[in-house]
């Protein structure tokens, strides 16, 4: 799909993406990545794509790619409306989607806490909008590991493309979504298969002084799963059982 010029999603990044994971032509929680993308454009003002019609764009671009594994970029812009930032009367939103091959991670990551900061004060904060300049410089100042971001308070938000949980004195902790937060579909899957164990799950608004020391430091989002961290500014986590337990 060409992409006009004077699409407002290429000129000012307004518009939402999701990324689905599909296995063997299937894609996995899509009923959760068109709840977000829906909710989202709520947010933002547009249009909601018609659901059966953005699965359909999505099954034939795994099909057309012929991938057993595939990240699925499902990318819905503002359309086009011309100079300036006020978008047409009438917005006709554009939908298109790729997808590409996503090997399963394998090994632990580490994670360097880096200076770009998340605006928690900022609605695209805990949104997938097309304006991801943050992290794209999060995670090269990080330089090959992946970036462990804060937010303008100094507290702990997430990483560059994931949600960040890790365990402290038997209970899991993850940062609170008014921190600057996606609200991951993975995270809910984890919370809600912690707390199903009788795990204690609690979102918390700390610094990063309170990943130290901390047991079972891990990343989550659609693609990775549960991707344990094993190195966080150059010191290694403990392990934690609980890790495979919400896996």
């Amino acid at each position: 799909m060409t992409v006009p010029q004077d699409d407002r999603g290429l000129l000012l990044g307004d518009g939402l993406f999701e990324t689905l994971l599909a296995r063997g032509g299937a894609l996995e929680h899509w009923d959760s990545h068109l709840a977000r993308l829906t909710a989202g454009c709520e947010t933002l003002g547009l249009p909601a794509p018609d659901g059966a019609a953005a699965r359909r764009l999505c099954e034939q671009a795994v099909d057309d790619a012929s991938l057993s594994r595939a990240a699925v970029r499902l990318t819905l812009t503002a359309g086009s409306g011309g100079r300036g930032l006020d978008r047409p009367a009438q917005a006709q939103p554009r939908l298109f989607v790729t997808a590409s091959p996503s090997p399963a991670p394998t090994g632990p990551v580490q994670l360097v806490t880096v200076g770009v900061r998340r605006n928690e004060h900022s609605p695209a904060s805990r949104l997938k909008t097309l304006s991801y300049l943050d992290n794209v410089l999060a995670r090269r100042q990080a330089g090959g590991a992946e970036a462990l971001m804060l937010n303008t308070a100094g507290e702990v938000a997430c990483a560059a493309a994931a949600n960040l949980f890790w365990v402290r004195d038997g209970r899991l902790q993850t940062p609170a979504l008014d921190r600057g937060v996606l609200d991951g579909i993975m995270r809910g899957l984890v919370i809600a298969r912690a707390r199903a164990r009788g795990i204690a799950v609690e979102e918390v608004r700390v610094g990063r002084t309170a990943l130290d020391g901390a047991a079972g430091l891990f990343l989550t989002n659609s693609l990775i799963g549960v991707r344990p961290v094993s190195m966080l500014d150059g010191r290694p986590v403990e392990d934690s059982p609980l890790v495979a337990l919400v896996s």
